[in-house]
């Protein structure tokens, strides 16, 4: 049985993707000496909040979340944040794979939402493997399942996530909402001649006595 030890290095923004993605570095490596063919390997991420402390303007910003700070210890829990599969490659000893997760802004999105409330500091991940691990003997191929019990943790710093929104996204974020909502904002847009969704927005507040 080959046993194996993974370890996230890095989390970072790809440059060039067509969506907001940050790239994690992974290393595997396997101790025992045996020679791995391939890896069909499946990564769970998870965003494991209890794992670091909040500003009172953050805390503010995460009531949608997770309530008044007083039950935070019965609110506050794990979320999801990714699920992806790939293909590692042969290797002997150790090696090294990049996995890529694509992100969104969607602020309907919890993990989302939790970044987006975040001033500064770090963001704490959980990394749960699972998969199939192909080896090759003397006496041919074997298959055998990544244990479950195999994970890695890793603090992605929240500028990393700052800057990439800010990359694709540059001084904005997304809403989504009912169409029928979108319709009427519409309406109300054309029926003033307001020139942007943000000029409409900041008319309703306004007309709520919500912004100066």
């Amino acid at each position: 049985m080959s046993e194996l030890v993974f370890d996230c290095l890095d989390g970072a923004c790809e440059q060039y993707a067509a969506a907001p993605t940050l790239t994690f570095k992974l290393r595997i490596a396997e101790t025992t000496g045996e020679r791995i063919h391939a890896i069909a390997l499946r990564c769970q991420f998870r965003v494991e909040p209890a794992r670091r402390r909040y500003t009172a303007e953050e805390a503010e910003r995460l009531f949608d979340l997770f309530g008044d700070t007083s039950r935070w210890g019965d609110t506050v829990k794990p979320m999801q944040f990714s699920n992806l599969a790939v293909m590692v490659q042969g290797f002997t000893g150790s090696t090294e794979v990049d996995l890529p997760v694509v992100c969104t802004y969607d602020m309907e999105v919890a993990a989302a939402k939790y970044f987006h409330s975040l001033d500064d500091g770090e963001i704490p991940l959980l990394l749960l493997f699972s998969g199939t691990v192909f080896t090759k003997g003397a006496s041919g191929f074997s298959v055998e399942p990544v244990p479950w019990h195999k994970e890695c943790t890793y603090r992605l710093p929240v500028r990393v996530w700052d800057e990439m929104m800010d990359q694709y996204f540059p001084n904005s974020a997304w809403i989504r909402m009912h169409r029928d909502t979108l319709d009427a904002l519409q309406r109300y847009k054309a029926h003033r001649a307001l020139p942007t969704w943000d000029h409409a927005l900041e008319a309703l507040l306004k007309e709520a006595g919500e912004q100066g």
